[in-house]
């Protein structure tokens, strides 16, 4: 069993902080793993840093931040000097590039109609990252298939804005719910 499943079995709320104004808070709760999406080259460092030093895992999403290429240079660095727990992204040829230079991977999908499913199943399964994070994560069914599918730890995320909607995504098969919204940290 992997830290991140360690981790999220102990809490299933993860904070998705999009602000760098409330790491303070992402801190303060009982969150476990906090997915940064947000920072930039200059700032990445210090944040991932404080996150780390309240001993929680930290995961950015590459494709979100300011001054940093797309490619295994920018990996490379991030493994290397920033130090997340992993890196979350979109872009299948990155998952594949950080699976093999050792970094977790989150291989985040946006579900937008059945041709998104369909490619996002067999994105998930020729890439084979560490766990995927479907958006939007209220859709119950898609999490169940996605997941009979794959067999990869899923993440619900994106409109996940009540308690209602982590128990369901974690009854559909999610192992966890990532939210920015700071009440259902705190849950």
């Amino acid at each position: 069993m992997s830290k991140f499943q360690r981790k999220i079995e102990m809490n299933p709320i993860i904070a998705a902080v999009n602000d760098t104004s409330k790491i303070t808070e992402a801190i303060q709760s009982p969150c476990e793993i906090v997915f940064l999406l947000t920072g930039n080259i200059f700032n990445l460092k210090d944040v991932v840093d404080k996150i780390k030093s309240a001993g929680m895992d930290v995961y950015v999403h590459i494709d979100l931040l300011e001054g940093f290429s797309r490619d295994t240079v920018a990996l490379k660095y991030i493994s290397e000097n920033i130090r997340p727990d992993g890196i979350i992204t979109t872009k299948s040829n990155l998952i594949k590039k950080a699976k093999k230079m050792g970094i977790w991977a989150i291989q985040r999908l946006f579900m937008l109609d059945s041709l998104s499913l369909e490619t996002g199943i067999n994105s998930v399964i020729a890439t084979k990252p560490d766990a995927i994070e479907i958006m939007p994560g209220i859709m119950p069914k898609i999490i169940k298939r996605v997941q009979e599918h794959t067999k990869v730890p899923l993440i619900a995320g994106g409109l996940i804005s009540t308690k209602e909607d982590v128990i369901e995504s974690i009854k559909a098969g999610a192992v966890g719910a990532s939210t920015s919204k700071i009440d259902i940290w705190n849950m």
